[in-house]
Parts: C-alpha cells; sequence; structure tokens
C-alpha cells in the first residue's frame, strides 16, 4: 500500500484498519446480512462511537479498502454522533422554566447529577437580576412543569418538596 501520509507513532493504515489521530476504523463483517461494516471507535472508548454500512468491492464479496478520504468523513460523521449525544445527555440533566412572580421574570431550573448508586437533584430559582432565590435537593425523578415551578413559588420557595 503506497499512502503517503505524516504517521504518528500509532497510526496504522491498513486496508480493513485505519488507526490515526486518536481514531480507528475497523471494517467488520456485518453481522445482520453477507455485508459489511465499518466501526469507528475514539482512543481510550470501550465501544464506537459509530457502526454504519461499508461498500463492498469490486468483486462483490470482499469490502472497499479504506482511504483517506473515507476515513476523514467517518471520523467527522462520529464526532457529530458523539457532539449529539452529548447535547441530548445534556438536556436530559438540565431543564429550565422560565415563570412569572409578582410581575417578575423567575426561571426555575432542575440539574440532575447522574450516579448509579446516588443520583440526586436540585432545584433553583433565579430572579431576572441573576440573584439565586432558593435552592432545594429534590428526587432526581422530579417532573419539572411550569405548575409545579409555579407552586413551588407561590408557596414561598419551600425546602421540603414532597413532588
Amino acid at each position: 500500500m503506497s499512502v503517503e501520509l505524516e504517521q504518528e507513532d500509532d497510526s496504522i493504515f491498513e486496508d480493513r484498519l485505519w488507526h490515526h489521530r486518536g481514531w480507528e476504523a475497523r471494517v467488520i463483517k456485518n453481522e445482520d446480512d453477507d455485508g459489511w461494516a465499518v466501526a469507528m471507535t475514539q482512543d481510550g472508548q470501550a465501544e464506537p462511537a459509530l457502526v454504519g454500512p461499508w461498500t463492498m468491492g469490486r468483486d462483490k464479496k470482499s469490502p472497499k479498502p479504506l482511504d483517506m478520504a473515507a476515513f476523514n468523513t467517518l471520523v467527522k460523521t462520529a464526532c457529530e454522533v458523539i457532539r449529539r449525544s452529548e447535547q441530548h445527555l445534556a438536556a436530559m440533566l438540565h431543564k429550565e422554566i422560565q415563570i412569572e412572580v409578582r410581575g417578575l421574570r423567575v426561571t426555575v431550573a432542575l440539574d440532575i447529577e447522574p450516579d448509579e448508586e446516588n443520583p440526586s437533584a436540585t432545584l433553583t430559582a433565579i430572579a431576572a437580576d441573576g440573584s439565586q432565590l432558593a435552592k432545594v435537593r429534590v428526587r432526581p425523578d422530579h417532573n419539572l412543569t411550569r405548575s409545579s415551578a409555579q407552586r413551588w413559588a407561590d408557596t414561598g420557595y419551600p425546602r421540603d418538596r414532597e413532588e
């Protein structure tokens, strides 16, 4: 194989395996059919960030060899998958609702700390000027809605949250 690249110490450029700049692309047999798939794994991760179909070679049996253009596209796609996953997780762990309390805008935020053994959550009320009005611990499965936030504010932000 005559690929001219600036090889890093850990770079590998084989037909079915490329490892370069923190990513590994491995062409694997597709378990669901007779075709091939490619798995993209970032260094330090146990599971691939992306697994997708891979093109057959000219003989219609073997996979097409990896190349730089395909590798770069796969890295870009895998990075996008990771970014979207991180955004989704952040959205699941942090929620905000705006309410009105005595004519003033208040932001009520729910922040969940995931932990397999002891997950926790915090409910915080913040005034429009950025000052913290209240902060209490709540159950990690607390359902923050506009009405629950409004009830909490209307009752003076009690520290004991049953909801």
